[in-house]
């Protein structure tokens, strides 16, 4: 299991390649919502997502010989461009497993960081089992988004500068919200928040159709989502919660909500209106479960975690405008 030393570890190797990043909060935007609402800004991250701290980590875990073996990963974008980036500072050669609809800004960032793109179409081919074939032709090793416990661990960092955070602004928060694909990001989340904050309740966010994680929680075991299900938040649209991060889920978290994509788009013009930032769709979830009413906040204080910024401006235009996003999912 995933430990709270682990994560302070991680914490310690990664302070020189990662960025703090902060709590930012809107006194307008909580006087509109009758509550208050921190937000913890991994859209400011480096490589524009939270997925930076897990690759990281687990690149400085590799030996001299694997590093030389080079790695091989299978994204959506986020993990593809935060594992594209830790090979480059260690030396090491990456083969990244993208899927072909991909946003072009997380193809073209994975390229920009060295990395050798594979694209597959999602639909019709098994990404680990492309991933775990170039690994056996290249003797490469797997960086997976989210089974793995020092990717895990680099992700709970973010929980832990949010208990710090909270700390340092003597701030007491009753509710946590997360979004969830693998659920490698709220899994670590969860393992150091509980430990040091007990009583906060924390909520996996996904949206309508892929919400795995959360009927996953009601039955006690992991369930999948409908290959033909849709939606713009491309980010945390995996096909099931993954074996190790739901085995930890399943006992830390309170529960999961699930937002449609017309409030996901609410809500990343409102946090670029109220707090000045850029959050794509699978980032944004947490937010549009407030403004949907699914976490009811008022009279509380509620840490959101948003948790990537990679979207390109023509289709973030696309998306305030109302016109269609794309195949996403």
């Amino acid at each position: 299991m995933i430990t709270c030393k682990d994560i302070e570890n991680a914490a310690n190797i990664l302070s020189p390649y990662i960025f703090r990043t902060p709590l930012l909060e809107s006194p307008l935007l909580n006087q509109t919502l009758n509550g208050r609402v921190l937000f913890k800004a991994e859209c400011l991250q480096r490589t524009g997502s939270f997925k930076i701290r897990g690759a990281s980590n687990k690149m400085l875990s590799l030996n001299k010989d694997q590093l030389a073996r080079g790695v091989v990963a299978y994204s959506s974008g986020n993990h593809a461009q935060g594992v594209a980036a830790a090979a480059q500072s260690s030396g090491a050669s990456a083969t990244i497993v993208i899927p072909q609809d991909a946003p072009e800004l997380k193809i073209a960032n994975t390229k920009s960081y060295g990395a050798n793109v594979v694209l597959y179409d999602r639909y019709t081919e098994n990404r680990e089992q492309i991933a775990k074939e170039i690994a056996e032709r290249e003797g490469r090793v797997i960086v997976p988004p989210y089974e793995d416990k020092a990717i895990i661990s680099g992700q709970g960092t973010v929980g832990l500068e949010i208990v710090e955070q909270l700390a340092e602004r003597s701030i007491e928060a009753q509710a946590l919200l997360c979004p969830c694909g693998g659920g490698g990001l709220i899994s670590g989340l969860a393992t150091i928040v509980k430990s040091k904050l007990p009583d906060m309740a924390i909520y996996a966010v996904e949206p309508k159709d892929f919400d795995d994680t959360r009927r996953s929680l009601e039955t006690g075991e992991r369930v999948s989502n409908d290959p033909e299900a849709r939606s713009i938040c491309d980010a945390i649209v995996t096909p099931m919660p993954g074996e190790i991060t739901f085995d930890i889920n399943r006992r830390l978290l309170s529960g999961g909500l699930v937002v449609d994509d017309s409030v996901v788009v609410q809500a990343i013009e409102t946090a670029f209106t109220y707090l000045k930032v850029v959050v794509e769709p699978g980032a944004a979830v947490g937010l549009a479960a407030i403004l949907s009413g699914a976490m009811p906040i008022e009279g509380k204080t509620v840490v959101v975690v948003l948790s990537g910024g990679n979207i390109e401006i023509g289709s973030l235009l696309k998306l305030l405008k109302g016109k269609a996003f794309g195949r996403s999912g």
